[in-house]
């Protein structure tokens, strides 16, 4: 288990605080909804030696202890990297989204993608909304993540949901449970895959433009060595 806490902001503006113990998390993986999307990020990691998945969209079951709200993430060597998704969770207080990032280890994921996954955090943001408030224009929310690398700031990726499953589509496939969080999918990336070195940050944005509000996180790695 691990305990997440969130406020949770109203489309009024106010916001309540929500506690949860997520016991069970799940990462939706190749959840695009364009074929041609999914094959340009297949085609992404492969450049990475990443074998084609089996079937389109998986669902990854990884330790919920992996999820954080730190700024900071530890993790082995210079290959991970992170990913802005759409994260659910079923609390007590209904279910909720907010943003996080699927962070990765690129170097394991080319001989085994769950076991890529599980050993990175999760870092995910502290501000969450309701999910009904948004799931009657899902598809025009968007996407952005910001790679910060020697004090430098790029876009690393920017564009709509409306590229990958629909919320509902998913959690058609795979119910949440109370208690249990998953991430949505992610989009192909601007230049590239690129590891994180020591220092390097990822600022993660999910913005409803119909509600004019921004979720916002950012976390930084610390890359610890490794010894042969």
């Amino acid at each position: 288990m691990q305990q997440v806490s969130f406020q949770v902001v109203e489309r009024s503006g106010a916001a309540r605080a929500a506690s949860i113990e997520v016991n069970r998390l799940t990462i939706a993986g190749w959840a695009g909804r364009d074929q041609a999307a999914i094959e340009h990020h297949i085609a992404e990691l492969a450049e990475l030696g990443v074998k084609r998945p089996s079937t389109t969209p998986c669902f990854y079951r990884l330790g919920a202890e992996l999820l954080t709200q730190a700024e900071q993430i530890d993790v082995v060597g210079l290959k991970s990297s992170g990913e802005a998704e759409c994260v659910l969770v079923q609390s007590n207080a209904g279910l909720l989204v907010t943003v996080g990032s699927d962070h990765t280890d690129r170097e394991v994921e080319a001989y085994g993608v769950t076991v890529s996954k599980q050993v990175c955090p999760k870092p995910i943001a502290r501000d969450a909304w309701r999910f009904d408030d948004v799931s009657a224009h899902w598809d025009q929310l968007e996407l952005r993540a910001y790679a910060v690398t020697n004090g430098e700031r790029r876009v690393y990726q920017q564009g709509s949901v409306a590229s990958l499953l629909a919320a509902a589509d998913l959690l058609a496939r795979a119910p949440l449970e109370p208690c249990a969080a998953m991430f949505c999918g992610t989009l192909a990336v601007q230049g590239g895959i690129v590891g994180m070195a020591d220092g390097d940050a990822l600022e993660l944005e999910l913005h409803d433009p119909v509600l004019n509000r921004t979720l916002r996180h950012a976390y930084r790695v610390r890359a610890l060595p490794i010894v042969d």
